[in-house]
Formats: C-alpha cells, sequence, structure tokens
C-alpha cells in the first residue's frame, strides 16, 4: 500500500514538473525570452546651473537651499550702482550725439543760406563784370576819337580787371560754401555711427544693469547653494543649482548585448528602489549615439597596449510622464531597476500586445 502511495505521489510530481516546464518554456518563449532588464540605471534631471553674467556683490539673497521657485522668480539681487551709473553715461553720450545732430542740421540750414548769398555775389560780380566791358569799350571808342583821355582809358581798363577778378573770387566762395555742404554731410554720417554706438552702449549698459537681478529660467528647488550675502560673484561661476523635479528621465546603461532588439517606442517598466512597491509603465525614449565610455573624460583607446575585451554599456533614456504616481517623490542619481519589453521588434516574430 505504501508503494502504491510513493509512485502516485511521484507521478503526480513528475507531471506536475512536467507542466511547470511546459508553462515555463510558454511564457520564455512568449514573453521572458523578450525582456532586458538592468540595475545600472539612475533618476536624472536637467539641473540648471545658476551662475552670475556680471561681477557684483550679493546685496540681496531670496531663497534658501530646497525651496521651490517657479520659472522667472528672483533668486539672488546684485548691488548696481556701478551699473546704474554706467548707464546714466551711457544716456548722457546718446544725448550729446543727438545734440551734436541738432547742430548739423542747424549749420546745414545755415550753409543753403550762406550758398543762395554767394549765389547772389557771383550774379552781381557777373554784371558788374558786363558793365566795366561794356564801359572799357565805350571808352575805347572815345578815345580812339580824342573824345576821352589816355588816363580815362587806364581806369577803365583796371575797373574791368577788378570786376573780372571779383568775379572769379565770387565763383571760389560758391564752390566752397557748397563743399562746405558735402563736410556737414559727411560729418552728419559720423554723427550717426556715433549716435548707433552710444545707443548701442547703452543697451549694453541696460542689459549688464538687468543681469544684476538674477532669476530662475525654470520652475525647480533649490540646491547645492553656494551663494551668500556679500560674497563677491564672479561671471561664469555657480552660485546655486535648480532642480526641475517636475521633469525627471531614466538613464539606464544596458549592455550592448542586450541591444539587438531594442527600439525608441518600446514599452518598459521603471521599479525605484525607494519605491519597490509601485512601478512605473513607460517607454523607451531614445538609445544614446555611443557607448558611456566613449563621452568619458579619458576615452579608452584599445589599438594600443594590451587589449582586454569588455562588455560596453550604452545610455538608454527613458522619459518619466509628468503626473505619474511618483511625481514629486523622485530626486536625481536615485537607483531603479529597468526592465524593456523587445517584442515587436524586427526579426522577432511576436508583435507587443
Amino acid at each position: 500500500m505504501g508503494g502504491w502511495r510513493r509512485r502516485l505521489a511521484w507521478g503526480l510530481a513528475a507531471v506536475a514538473a512536467l507542466v511547470g516546464a511546459g508553462i515555463g518554456g510558454w511564457l520564455w518563449w512568449t514573453e521572458w525570452r523578450f525582456l532586458e532588464s538592468t540595475d545600472d540605471a539612475y533618476v536624472q534631471a536637467d539641473i540648471a546651473v545658476i551662475s552670475a553674467k556680471v561681477v557684483g556683490y550679493v546685496r540681496e539673497l531670496r531663497v534658501v537651499d530646497n525651496q521651490p521657485v517657479r520659472a522667472g522668480e528672483v533668486l539672488v539681487v546684485l548691488d548696481d550702482q556701478d551699473y546704474r551709473a554706467h548707464v546714466d553715461q551711457g544716456a548722457a553720450a546718446v544725448e550729446a550725439q543727438r545734440a551734436a545732430e541738432v547742430s548739423n542740421d542747424a549749420r546745414l540750414e545755415l550753409q543753403s543760406a550762406m550758398i543762395a548769398e554767394a549765389e547772389a555775389n557771383v550774379a552781381a560780380a557777373e554784371a558788374e563784370q558786363h558793365r566795366a566791358g561794356l564801359e572799357l569799350e565805350r571808352v575805347r571808342s572815345l578815345t580812339t576819337g580824342a573824345w576821352a583821355t589816355r588816363e580815362r582809358l587806364e581806369t577803365t581798363q583796371a575797373d574791368q580787371a577788378k570786376a573780372v577778378a571779383a568775379l572769379a573770387r565770387a565763383r571760389a566762395a560758391l564752390v566752397a560754401e557748397r563743399d562746405q555742404v558735402t563736410i556737414l554731410q559727411a560729418a552728419r554720417h559720423e554723427i550717426d555711427a556715433q549716435l548707433h554706438q552710444a545707443q548701442a552702449q547703452l543697451a549694453l549698459a541696460r542689459v549688464d544693469l538687468d543681469n544684476t537681478v538674477i532669476r530662475a529660467p525654470v520652475a525647480g528647488v533649490v540646491g547645492n547653494r553656494s551663494v551668500q550675502l556679500g560674497l563677491l560673484a564672479r561671471s561664469g561661476v555657480q552660485l546655486m543649482s535648480l532642480v526641475p523635479l517636475d521633469d525627471l528621465h531614466v538613464d539606464a546603461n544596458f549592455k550592448e548585448t542586450q541591444l539587438q532588439r531594442m527600439r525608441p517606442g518600446q514599452s518598459a517598466v521603471v521599479s525605484v528602489d525607494a519605491f519597490p512597491d509601485r512601478p512605473l509603465s513607460v517607454r523607451v525614449t531614445s538609445l544614446s549615439p555611443a557607448s558611456g565610455s566613449r563621452f568619458s573624460l579619458l576615452p579608452p583607446e584599445n589599438a594600443t597596449g594590451n587589449f582586454t575585451k569588455i562588455v560596453q554599456r550604452v545610455p538608454v533614456r527613458i522619459d518619466l510622464p509628468a503626473g505619474n504616481p511618483l511625481t514629486g517623490l523622485l530626486r536625481p542619481g536615485m537607483s531603479v531597476v529597468v526592465t524593456v519589453d523587445t517584442r515587436g521588434a524586427p526579426g522577432t516574430g511576436a508583435v507587443v500586445p
């Protein structure tokens, strides 16, 4: 009797093992063989590094560590006395050039009157020359008939020569007055250029003044703050970081041997170590164009020295949708486990359900 029971138990165990193996084989064939997983994955964010664009002492510090801020909110205010003086100086330079423009325009108007006067002088000199010429001809006729003295002829000739010289002088003065217009117009162009330069310098001064107020470029949480009141902030030196906790993603470093069937758009599951019971259903966003080692500070050079083959890892980006169950709880740097379902990739013979 006992032997029969043992045989039945062994038979049932064998049947259970066969059923389990069959179920396991079916699951492997239909699902498990398409799943690629890695625990070399971390939560990441595009952290904004806050620094000053101008040099100045910190006059106001309006945030503290771990404080949420909105985009455009004031973080730091630098002392702006020097920059306000530069703005005033630039504004004065602009006004000076505008005054120079007005003065130049007035001189141009005056020059028009001077040209009109010079033209009138030329006309008068031409008339005088014509009169002197007629008078000379008349005196010459009288001198031939002994009706005029030699002295009068010489006087008339001198008057006609003076008229010719006066006409030449009047015409030269007219040319000079007209040339003066060209000079004033050239001066106007120079003043315009100087005005544009002064306006550009004023605009730069105003930009520098605006940059004494440092604002948040994006919404996020303040962290890694190194700025204090009275600190001399220098251009480009980090003052704090701004972490956008509502815009996070995961960088999963898969082995190169796991990427054969992996494509953007495939479904994936992200399990955060800090919240293992709250997995997130997501999709693959993109694959890195190169392995992580190629972007390191000192990329490996395998063409020299002894070669040891090491399986490379390629970063795979997975964006976390806004409003997911862990929004506000995740922090950049947290460890996660990512599992990607590669079904539906070319050559797999399966379709994503």
